[in-house]
């Protein structure tokens, strides 16, 4: 089975809406039947259509919203360790 690289997927589609599916797959060498699977795939799925393999095909919002979480799991991590560090320089300069 070979590889293709999503900007060769990219142009193959855009290719084959402009020369036909048949043409198009014959030109690049690519089945048909693959062209029909990449055009599916950009129906459904649009510009995460192709992700790469074992990637998991998360939309932006969603990574943008998950990327805010674990920064706000860090800073409320950092801002703990400061609190105990407070405390503790704050119980040292009572003795």
């Amino acid at each position: 089975m070979r590889g293709y690289d999503k900007e060769f997927k990219e142009e193959a589609i855009k290719l084959s809406y402009e020369l036909g599916i048949r043409a198009a797959a014959e030109q690049l060498g690519v089945p048909v039947t693959t062209l029909y699977t990449w055009r599916n795939r950009t129906k459904q799925y649009g510009s995460i259509a192709f992700v790469g393999s074992g990637n998991k095909r998360i939309d932006p919002k969603t990574a943008e919203v998950r990327a805010m979480e674990k920064k706000i799991k860090e800073l409320e991590a950092a801002n703990d360790i400061l609190k105990r560090a407070l405390g503790f320089f704050a119980g040292s300069q009572k003795k």
